[in-house]
């Protein structure tokens, strides 16, 4: 990877365009626009771009195997390439729609994280954000414009025991 000394570009600026991932974008149906979120969608818009996860994590698939080159500008205007890999730290989905837990009990599912026993993730029991039951939910309170807390994962293990975020993601998928 060459790094033009004479750019204006910084370190930063460098990071930020070589990690940023790029994800194609799909357009949602006319019959499904009606059901999205306000907060989500403004329903004047004709039409609605979105992404799946699954696009988003396959663009980190490379980035979690070898790292995410980034040329680095030194003093000395010699540049070298650091090498960043992605990890999970947190990640909250929300749906627009109230899902049924399986058992239909309202409780919800916990997955035990065979990396790090202080890690959570769970799948939510189905409460709104503004109905949540812990005073950790009340941060995210939104008077319920995110919709319904469907899943939540929040790493406890520090930035050097954490396992690469495509490990991480595999993991949590193949938990459900």
């Amino acid at each position: 990877m060459i790094f033009d000394s004479g750019s204006t570009q910084s370190n930063l600026d460098c990071f930020l365009h070589c990690t940023t991932p790029t994800i194609k974008s799909h357009f949602l149906c006319k019959s499904e626009i009606r059901n999205l979120n306000r907060l989500w969608h403004p329903w004047e818009r004709e039409k609605v771009e979105y992404f799946t996860l699954g696009d988003l994590w396959n663009c980190y698939d490379e980035w979690s195997a070898y790292g995410a080159g980034v040329p680095i500008g030194l003093n000395s205007n010699e540049t070298l390439v650091q090498y960043y890999v992605p990890y999970l730290s947190a990640i909250q989905i929300f749906t627009s729609s109230r899902e049924e837990t399986e058992s239909g009990d309202g409780e919800r599912d916990s997955i035990s994280d065979s990396y790090s026993d202080e890690s959570e993730l769970w799948r939510w029991d189905g409460c709104s954000s503004e109905e949540g039951g812990s005073d950790q939910d009340s941060l995210w309170h939104v008077n319920n414009r995110l919709g319904y807390l469907y899943f939540q994962y929040f790493e406890r293990t520090t930035p050097y025991g954490r396992v690469p975020l495509m490990d991480k993601v595999s993991f949590m998928n193949y938990s459900k």
